[in-house]
């Protein structure tokens, strides 16, 4: 039986398989001349998690955000990786190409290796960044991961304009956000952030990742959270890569999986690991052949906020479809 066990996302997540580079551009990443591709062995870190007991949720396609206090008032963080400059930017990827030589080689000789100086190495960030949960630390500072990056966080109070699209979920004087929520049933509703506090959520919409769930327009943008772990996967398929391929291609129009274990570790697989496409460009997502209905208490109606009055000039309830709010 499926435990419904879920951890907020901090840094990027593994991939439940081992992965293997193969020398073809990548259709992810623009200008990125190689792709990460799943192998048919579970990794040994997902095995040593029993991943085989995890729950499974539906890895949604947005910009990651939390939920933490900032000068003692809980608020909306958005994801801000710190990375490096551009001569250590050239640098690594100079040592990156020799690690794939050195792997495509068969190991031979010693390995290559990267010394990050840090801060130096890295560029400046907002003077209220945070690291995220996790990053590691040693005795001169933080610790890039394996993309070179050091996940982190941002008060979105920081830059407004930037995060104009942040601000459209948050009501009621920075206190309430607008989520969407799977409660037998997808459901527009409100949340006191204190309720949130320390987890983790996606921000998707119109105006995020090229807006793969077809939400809004340009006339009428809808911007919506997502707590990470709320679309549970029902019946998923068996952790065997062939399985989870015809699964997603055939039954499952999802950007891919996450594995939450109950250790607190996290596993998913994406489409582009298995050379699936995404977004489908045949089949409407699945997050968008559900129904939805608004639940937002009275008391969050009356506040002067855009996105609650459009969701309420229709006075409309229910729709037959996510791409139906606002459309």
């Amino acid at each position: 039986m499926q435990k419904s066990v879920t951890c907020s996302v901090q840094s990027k997540i593994s991939c439940i398989f081992g992965t293997q580079v193969i020398e073809i551009p990548s259709k992810k990443r623009f200008g990125q001349n190689y792709k990460i591709v799943a192998t048919k062995q579970i990794s040994k870190q997902a095995l040593a998690s029993d991943v085989k007991f995890a729950t499974v949720t539906e890895k949604i396609d947005g910009t990651c955000c939390c939920v933490k206090k900032y000068q003692g008032q809980i608020c909306l963080w958005a994801r801000f990786d710190r990375k490096p400059s551009k001569s250590a930017e050239k640098r690594f990827k100079k040592f990156q190409n020799q690690h794939r030589e050195w792997i495509n080689n068969g190991k031979q000789g010693e390995e290559p290796r990267f010394k990050w100086n840090y801060p130096d190495d890295m560029k400046v960030v907002p003077q209220n960044w945070v690291p995220a949960d996790g990053v590691e630390r040693t005795g001169v500072g933080l610790v890039p991961d394996a993309n070179g990056h050091i996940p982190g966080w941002v008060p979105i109070s920081s830059d407004p304009r930037q995060y104009c699209w942040h601000h459209c979920v948050v009501v009621a004087g920075d206190s309430i956000l607008v989520l969407l929520r799977n409660n037998g049933g997808l459901k527009i509703t409100t949340v006191h952030m204190s309720e949130l506090e320390g987890k983790t959520l996606e921000l998707i919409g119109t105006h995020v990742n090229g807006n793969p769930y077809g939400l809004g327009s340009k006339q009428s943008p809808f911007h919506i959270l997502v707590e990470h772990g709320q679309i549970l996967v029902n019946n998923p398929p068996v952790i065997d890569y062939d399985d989870i391929k015809d699964w997603l291609n055939d039954k499952a129009p999802i950007e891919g999986i996450v594995w939450h274990c109950e250790d607190g570790n996290m596993f998913k697989i994406h489409r582009h690991h298995l050379g699936l496409e995404w977004p489908c460009d045949v089949t409407t997502p699945l997050l968008c052949q559900m129904p939805v209905t608004i639940e937002i208490e009275d008391s969050v109606m009356i506040q002067q906020s855009p996105l609650i009055n459009k969701l309420f000039e229709s006075e409309t309830v229910f729709f037959k479809s996510l791409k139906d709010v606002l459309s």
